[in-house]
């Protein structure tokens, strides 16, 4: 199928990419970096998304995967109103078979940055509206809500052994998630699943069960 994954460059976007790629799918990436995957059904635009008039014309997306995604820089630009852009422009069309949204186990909780939070709980009622929307395409759309997950992006906290005990204290399965199980999870709600849609599931080894928020300062 044809797939589009945003800010496939690093992180969970490149693993999702990667998966796709190895299972046979043809990938378009669209990221504000360069492209970090070679191979031959990989296809890279080097573009930031909050700008939608420059955004590449793209037809016929079957599998649209919304990931591109700031922490605590521009949050509600890029994370949310972003996200809604490259949907309208890709995902509300006849072609689509499933749209996936990268939220956060924050937009649940509300246990993180205030834009961040903010724009992730927004992308939990767009996906709702979306869902609605593509299913007379016979189409699904869900939000995937991780927890912490072992991103460049996080760096800060994981290299910090202080800081990383007490954030293991607050999460029951005492690890984070990497990007490849993360990316496991966007292929079975975006290829497996036929008729599970406008759901938000919680990916994050139990960390919404508590509140706490730890942080580098």
């Amino acid at each position: 199928m044809k797939v589009l994954v945003t800010g496939s460059s690093q992180g969970i976007g490149k693993a999702v990419a990667q998966l796709f790629l190895n299972e046979g799918h043809n990938v378009i990436g669209i990221d504000r970096q360069l492209a970090g995957i070679n191979h031959p059904s990989y296809t890279h635009y080097e573009q930031d998304i909050r700008d939608k008039e420059k955004l590449p014309q793209i037809d016929g997306i079957e599998i649209l995967i919304n990931n591109a995604g700031t922490q605590n820089e521009h949050d509600i630009d890029t994370n949310l109103k972003a996200l809604i852009s490259v949907t309208e422009k890709y995902g509300i069309q006849k072609e689509i078979k499933s749209i996936l949204n990268i939220g956060s186990a924050s937009g649940h909780t509300g246990a993180e940055f205030p834009e961040y939070c903010a724009s992730k709980g927004g992308v939990i009622a767009y996906t709702k509206n979306v869902a609605m929307r593509v299913a007379p395409y016979s189409a699904t759309c869900n939000s995937l809500d991780p927890g912490g997950v072992l991103t460049p992006l996080n760096d800060c906290v994981i290299n910090d052994p202080v800081l990383w005990e007490q954030i293991m204290d607050e999460t029951p399965l005492r690890r984070w998630a990497t990007p490849e199980e993360i990316a496991q999870w966007a292929y079975f709600l975006t290829v497996t699943n036929k008729f599970c849609t406008g759901q938000s599931i919680v990916v994050d080894g139990g960390e919404s069960i508590n509140y706490y928020f730890i942080w580098k300062e």
